[in-house]
């Protein structure tokens, strides 16, 4: 019997927001609107999503020790979060600065801060927290050699769900144990290199080639691709306007992560996740536009 429904192991960080009539050329200064400042980090939105849903869901992560750390705490134990796994430390809460265009599309930089402070050894020590999870999410926004700690400490019987977000060279150990490895098409081309080229379907045969158990392609408001070595199967996304599409990748891994945990088949997972991804860019910020199933287009699960 678990304790919990998913396992987020990830970076925790504020997201700096700002609003632009278009994002800069190089060397070119623009206008935007008023800062906000909102909890994010993919780790932590993706314990969000999930815990917003429904999920009993823990979060292992690392803040500092200030006002940016605290926001999150706030936000992740009011969305239900466990966060017995969140540590802190004495330097400064990541932080991610956004540009958001008028079409709800963004660009991100991320200075890790604490995130990057997240250790194999603060893994290894978690033990129990992987005991109790039956599906364990992860992402790149803390050190790699972390990642491939997560990879080896799941449970027996256990998924790991991974985002390679932002992209980087992945160990064979690492992508062995993906199932699924969760990938947008900016992803798979670095994943890929040239040899990508441009259908979604053959990106995603060449990346069940690298090693990882399954693959999913997420395609924005096309859906996504669902990859098996026995072939692929397209789960469409519901129809909406987009408004801001900040975190919305995450909140379709969290979702898909906890309904693997539940018993769901990858595609079943996939087509509900299209849906809480759909959902999460008809409003503003990442954590905040999260549904609950209630929320979402066409009603429950």
């Amino acid at each position: 019997m678990h304790d919990y429904g998913l396992l987020v192991v990830g970076s925790a960080n504020a997201d700096l927001v700002i609003g632009v009539e278009r994002r800069p050329a190089p060397g070119e200064t623009v206008l935007g609107s008023d800062l906000a400042v909102h909890p994010g980090g993919k780790g932590a939105n993706q314990a969000v999503a999930a815990a917003r849903l429904g999920a009993r869901t823990a979060l292992l992560a690392k803040v500092g020790d200030d006002e940016h750390g605290r926001l999150l705490l706030t936000s992740l134990r009011t969305a239900g979060v466990d966060t017995v796994g969140v540590l802190v430390d004495k330097t400064p809460t990541g932080v991610a600065v956004i540009t958001v265009d008028p079409s709800g599309d963004n660009s991100i930089v991320v200075s890790p801060g604490a995130n990057a402070r997240l250790t194999p050894d603060d893994i290894r020590a978690a033990r129990t927290l992987f005991a109790l999870a039956p599906v364990v999410s992860v992402q790149l926004e803390i050190p790699l050699e972390t990642v491939t700690e997560v990879a080896r400490s799941l449970a027996p019987g256990a998924r790991l769900v991974l985002n390679p977000s932002p992209p980087a060279p992945l160990p064979p150990e690492v992508l062995a144990a993906c199932d699924p490895l969760i990938v947008n098409e900016h992803e798979a081309r670095f994943m890929l290199g040239e040899s990508a080229g441009e259908d979604p379907h053959d990106w995603a045969q060449a990346l069940l080639a690298l090693g990882p158990r399954s693959v999913v392609v997420t395609l924005g408001a096309d859906g996504a691709l669902v990859a098996f070595s026995h072939g692929c199967v397209h789960v469409p996304s519901p129809k909406v306007a987009p408004v801001d599409t900040t975190g919305a990748g995450d909140a379709f891994t969290a979702a898909l992560a906890w309904r693997l945990g539940v018993g769901e088949d990858l595609t079943a997972a996939a087509a509900f996740a299209a849906r809480v991804g759909a959902a999460a860019v008809t409003r503003r910020g990442a954590q905040e536009s999260y549904p609950t199933v209630g929320e979402l287009p066409g009603g429950g699960h």
